[in-house]
């Protein structure tokens, strides 16, 4: 997938989180089942094998009692600074997340979304732009529950 900053939808915050622990609410499935999606969503994971070339298969649940199946690759994770997952079922995207120490027990995380044009980024940004920051607040929420960084 070719990515072109027109079909890129991007966000960036400054976590109270370190590295390290941004990285583990990634990793670890039974912390990223808590923060993955918009506000009122939740999952079912199916499968979740963590590692470059590994699926992540789940199930999320909308406030409405819908059901959205997803399927994802790992494409790249380099430990505590990036995880590039291939959402491999439609809307096509990648999703490139970058952590970078931001001070001390700080971390700004990078979140770019790029969709296979410009036309369909632009089609899904008005859902996808507020989804992407209610989810970072989420994960927020779930990084203050993981103690000092």
């Amino acid at each position: 997938m070719t990515q072109h900053s027109d079909a890129t939808l991007a966000t960036e915050r400054v976590l109270l989180a370190s590295p390290r622990q941004v990285f583990t609410a990634f990793s670890q499935p039974q912390l990223l089942a808590r923060w993955w999606g918009p506000e009122g969503f939740s999952n079912t994971f199916e499968q979740f094998d963590f590692r470059p070339g590994g699926r992540w298969v789940f199930v999320m649940h909308g406030p409405d009692g819908a059901n959205y199946p997803n399927g994802s690759r790992f494409r790249r994770i380099e430990e505590d600074t990036l995880v590039v997952i291939d959402h491999v079922v439609a809307p096509l995207f990648t999703l490139t997340v970058r952590l970078t120490p931001h001070g001390e027990h700080h971390t700004h995380l990078a979140w770019a979304q790029a969709f296979e044009s410009a036309a369909l980024a632009d089609k899904l940004r008005a859902l996808v732009v507020p989804a992407n920051e209610q989810n970072l607040d989420r994960l927020q929420t779930v990084l203050s529950t993981l103690g000092a960084a």
